[in-house]
């Protein structure tokens, strides 16, 4: 079963079974044997930074460290987020081997691919920075083979996560040479920390190019079964004009980014997925070669983000970039529904607030289809006496009790699936719902009222979760009577299961469906003393023709 697939499947089995009122609790995702080795085999065969020099560079935003020797960034906290596991720390995102390797590498290759610095040495003037302006430069040199001159140049910009890395390469041989370039996200395929079965998100590579204008996610599994078979078959584009290329967790993206167009102008951009022999994966690009005279000079530059996956910082990066948000395939839902969600937080100022009156407006648009569905469920209870009394009198005659039910569903006027297919038809809509709000990193350290100071936390007194089992309890006892014992049985503890499954959802998932059962309670109430005046009042005129 693939991660898409099960993730949909996730989402669809919590809304359903929210609704429909039955729900079991899963184990934590453990740590497959398959993982565990390759992890083992990353961190002894990554060198560690502390046998090189590390150069530091501090920003409004980040911590960042450059290995002086290969020029690749090797470390990346992120001042504006804590750690998931400890909130008196940033988060780290990038890390080399301590237990996490996680890295961005640039190099300059000849026309077969190779590196030309690979035993080259890079000096830098100073071994820390610190941005005091708007931009921040920092330089490495290197002597590199043929005569080469090469300067590597990172630059880091106030208020941003993008980070500009360039290749100033001077020719002071006596021949002309092709170079070109290569740009890798490297990561080993350890899960994010606080990573289980209520809170998993895809975990692994991506790529987007115009080429095929699809946000392709290429699995670790996938990835393994390409090394193992020696072949290349995963399913992403690999020639590309432009786009992107990188790593996305749970809030999180890296990727190098293949723009402007002219980096990789006519396709000439070869994309690189794969599983490495020390058990590391990587996902990069690899830039055509390009001609440097005798004498001359060439630069050859690209972005790499790495950062927080906050909408607004994404559409600004690079075309379809938002993508990865990684909404999946109810994208076209969780969109626009996160859209309306930021509008309100500008409107309100305050993202609990902001889900609150969202869910009223989703609530609002379903009304129809949910007061099809509630009278449905009310007229059911209502009949629910004379179905326990056919049951009584066919006993073990299945067919006739069958026909007998269907009588009686004719003459009462009932669907029998009047409760479902509305609810069917809304499902996307809840599983929208539902990524939109575990995705948003938005509400990552986002308050919300008194305790919960961290949407996207559980509530550290489980006041929500217990609020979401009382109201499902009382739920179940506004919904018609399951004939099934057993299914009856379940039903007394179903709310007892959910509120213990909802102590590991994040606090604003939890408030939305808290916000969503009051909701729907009261529309339930209102429906079923409709229902039940209507069905008292023919007894009331049967006693006024009597007394007459």
């Amino acid at each position: 079963m693939n991660l898409e697939f099960r993730r949909m499947l996730t989402a669809m089995v919590v809304s359903m079974l929210i609704m429909l009122g039955f729900e079991q609790l899963f184990p934590s995702k453990p740590q497959t044997a398959a993982q565990q080795p390759q992890q083992a085999a990353a961190a002894t065969t990554q060198t560690p930074l502390g046998a090189t020099t590390p150069i530091s560079v501090e920003t409004d935003l980040v911590k960042a460290i450059i290995d002086e020797k290969s020029g690749d960034l090797r470390s990346l906290t992120l001042n504006a987020y804590n750690a998931t596991n400890d909130v008196t720390k940033p988060f780290t995102l990038f890390a080399d081997g301590k237990p996490l390797t996680y890295i961005a590498q640039s190099e300059l290759t000849d026309a077969n691919g190779n590196n030309l610095l690979a035993n080259a040495q890079f000096t830098s003037p100073q071994k820390a920075y610190t941005l005091n302006g708007d931009k921040l430069e920092v330089r490495l040199s290197a002597q590199a083979t043929n005569g080469l001159q090469v300067d590597k140049v990172y630059t880091f910009t106030k208020n941003s996560y993008l980070v500009n890395v360039r290749f100033d390469v001077k020719n002071a041989g006596s021949q002309p040479v092709k170079l070109g370039t290569s740009y890798k996200i490297v990561r080993d395929n350890t899960s994010p920390e606080g990573e289980g079965w209520f809170t998993h998100s895809y975990n692994g590579p991506v790529v987007y190019t115009p080429d095929s204008d699809e946000f392709q996610k290429v699995e670790y599994k996938a990835l393994d079964e390409d090394f193992q078979s020696g072949k290349s078959e995963a399913d992403y584009q690999r020639k590309a004009s432009g786009g992107y290329v990188g790593m996305i967790q749970h809030y999180f993206v890296s990727a190098w980014i293949m723009q402007p167009e002219s980096v990789c102008s006519n396709g000439s951009c070869v994309v690189d997925i794969k599983r490495r022999a020390d058990n590391l994966y990587t996902s990069g690009v690899n830039t055509a070669v390009a001609d440097v005279p005798a004498g001359s000079s060439k630069t050859f530059a690209a972005n790499l983000y790495a950062g927080p996956q906050v909408t607004s910082i994404l559409k600004t990066v690079a075309p379809k970039f938002e993508l990865t948000k990684d909404y999946g395939r109810v994208h076209i839902f969780a969109s626009p529904l996160f859209a309306l969600l930021n509008w309100l937080h500008g409107v309100i100022g305050n993202w609990g607030w902001a889900i609150i009156v969202l869910t009223l407006i989703v609530k609002a648009i379903l009304f129809p289809l949910n007061q099809k569905a509630y009278k449905s469920m009310a007229k059911m209870r209502t009949v629910a006496p004379k179905m326990e009394a056919l049951k009584k009198q066919y006993g073990e005659d299945r067919m006739g009790l069958q026909q007998a039910m269907m009588k009686l569903y004719k003459d009462e006027q009932i669907n029998p699936l009047g409760g479902c297919l509305p609810m069917l038809v809304q499902m996307p809509i809840f599983i929208g719902l539902y990524w939109m709000i575990f995705l948003s990193v938005e509400l990552r350290q986002a308050p919300w009222l008194g305790w919960i100071t961290d949407l996207s936390r559980a509530d550290p007194f489980y006041i929500l979760p217990l609020l979401m089992a009382g109201t499902m309890y009382l739920q179940t006892k506004m919904s018609p009577p399951p004939s099934d014992p057993a299914q009856a049985q379940m039903m007394k503890i179903m709310p007892l299961m959910f509120s213990v499954m909802f102590f590991f959802f994040p606090a604003g998932l939890v408030l939305y469906y808290v916000v969503n059962n009051v909701l729907t309670m009261a529309q339930q109430w209102l429906i079923n003393r409709q229902i039940d005046a209507a069905a008292a009042q023919p007894k009331v005129e049967v006693l006024d023709k009597a007394k007459k």
